[in-house]
């Protein structure tokens, strides 16, 4: 009777549980976005969805199995795809490729977490040998899939086609698709889509509200680079865990044993939480007075931000067409402030085409010492954030990073200039969460010129007052005038200290240049003048 009792209680608490998973199977959107794509849905496509979304929470206990491999392993691959350039929407392909299950396999004889065959791993570079299979291992086989969804997606600039193409090779995608989506950033999806997009959205839709978490039973994934030769009996020693659980996840190395060709990443699991340090602090997190955690100019975030733009290419010839290129892109900086139409004749770009690549109003000045884009700009940036300094418009920051400007808008739901503050920390990949806040941090003012400090005195009498203003400058301190130089082929710190009549080190202290004197051209140059 006590083994019924007990029996029927275990049912109640998995029937409770099964139910409460269901109640919680989100449902598909008529509208959704994905990597920069709005995707509308009609409604046939939205039920053949939801079936698959329904058939993914149908077994709780295994749903739990899986849901437990997205939080281990996600993290790595949302930075291995932003690393890449690639949309961190596209890690829900991992999901539905593998399940995440290092060691799939499937009817057509594709390996691993990304489901590559041999002929493309040796595409993207991935080492398939008698010693080492890295289409195992998460970090190498990530990089590889983010390689060659990119390389496809040079080829459709859509994200959607990209996607397909995993699934049918870039010819069979191309004779699908044709051009008809090339560039598009509206796709309606009906019972004609592709069965494969359709599949991705199903596991999108099932997973992208669950994958927020960064820990799983209380666990995170570990990684080490290692270089060989080792074992991963050593490396267990070291790391405080079993050989077998080594070997458990790292299942890319068929032996145990690691070459010493390069590195490679070791993974494992450890008990506790992800350890996660706040790149800014926002508002409504305590404040504190300690200003390496508070103040943006010590955040690698506001630092790294003086790297771009990036030129690359002939910079001695940077003011004429076809020479050089800003952030990868094909650019031209421009040698004198002038107007459109003279500029565009200048550089071969139609006026109209020249407008659409870089933002600009009609009738609006092309500036002496910017970077103008003669190809098209990217749906987002190279790093995920940036922090607003004073005097930086949305377009300003825009051009920094070759990012075309509805996409900042439409990533941190910001339209206007005037809403943006400086200490705002901007995403340039994600896209913020409808009523998410916009995070600020505190930002400490570049010291002016080194100043005398003036100690108040008495006022003095008349008879002891000067007759003469210019005896006066001891005991009155004007306010220095900012000042705006853009870096220009040959500039160095040396000579743009000598043409405004400071120090080198005080440009340095202004603009956060380290001690290897490293400036780019095009990077804006705050001056605070006596």
């Amino acid at each position: 009777m006590k083994t019924n009792s007990i029996t029927y209680l275990l049912f109640i608490l998995t029937l409770f549980l099964s139910q409460n998973l269901l109640a919680q199977i989100p449902q598909v959107p008529a509208e959704l976005e994905f990597a920069d794509i709005v995707v509308r849905i009609n409604p046939q496509a939205r039920r053949e969805i939801q079936l698959d979304v329904d058939a993914q929470y149908r077994n709780p206990s295994y749903f739990k199995v899986k849901q437990d491999r997205v939080n281990l392993y996600m993290p790595i691959i949302e930075r291995e795809l932003k690393n890449s350039g690639v949309p961190t929407d596209l890690k829900y392909l991992v999901i539905q490729e593998s399940g995440l299950i290092g060691d799939a396999v499937s009817t057509s004889n594709a390996v691993g977490f990304w489901q590559f065959k041999q002929g493309t791993a040796d595409e993207v570079f991935l080492r398939v040998d008698n010693q080492i299979d890295e289409r195992k291992n998460i970090v190498s086989s990530t990089k590889g899939a983010a390689l060659y969804l990119k390389k496809h997606n040079n080829t459709f600039d859509n994200w959607m086609c990209a996607l397909v193409s995993y699934q049918m090779g870039l010819g069979g995608a191309k004779a699908y698709f044709g051009t008809q989506y090339n560039g598009k950033q509206v796709v309606d999806v009906d019972r004609n889509t592709h069965w494969y997009f359709k599949k991705f959205l199903a596991h999108k839709v099932a997973f992208g509200s669950q994958t927020t978490m960064l820990t799983s039973n209380g666990q995170y994934m570990m990684e080490e680079r290692v270089q060989g030769p080792t074992t991963l009996a050593a490396l267990a020693k070291k790391y405080g865990v079993t050989e077998k659980h080594l070997e458990e996840y790292n299942l890319w190395t068929k032996n145990g044993k690691i070459p010493g060709d390069r590195a490679y990443t070791v993974v494992y699991v450890k008990d506790g939480s992800l350890p996660i340090q706040p790149a800014i602090i926002t508002e409504s997190q305590p404040k504190t007075t300690n200003t390496t955690t508070t103040t943006a100019s010590n955040s690698p975030v506001y630092k790294q931000a003086n790297s771009f733009p990036r030129i690359g290419g002939n910079t001695t010839k940077a003011s004429q067409a076809d020479q050089i290129t800003v952030n990868n892109l094909d650019g031209v900086q421009a040698a004198q402030t002038t107007t459109q139409s003279t500029f565009s004749d200048r550089v071969g770009v139609k006026e109209n085409k020249l407008r659409r690549l870089n933002d600009l109003d009609k009738g609006e000045r092309i500036e002496a010492g910017e970077y103008y884009y003669t190809e098209k700009k990217n749906a987002s940036a190279e790093v995920a954030t940036h922090i607003v300094r004073p005097g930086e418009t949305l377009w300003s920051i825009s051009q920094k990073y070759g990012m075309k400007l509805s996409s900042l808008k439409s990533k941190n739901r910001i339209r206007k200039d005037n809403e943006l503050k400086a200490g705002m920390v901007l995403n340039l990949q994600e896209h913020r969460k409808r009523g998410e806040e916009i995070p600020r941090v505190a930002l400490t003012a570049p010291a002016p010129a080194r100043q005398a400090v003036v100690t108040p005195t008495p006022s003095p009498t008349v008879s002891q007052q000067p007759t003469s203003t210019a005896t006066q400058n001891n005991t009155s301190v004007s306010s220095p005038t900012r000042l705006t130089h853009t870096v220009s082929t040959g500039d160095t710190l040396f000579n743009i200290s000598k043409r405004y009549g400071v120090s080198v080190n005080q440009l340095k202290d202004w603009n956060n240049i380290g001690t290897q004197n490293i400036i780019s051209i095009g990077q804006k140059l705050v001056i605070f003048r006596p």
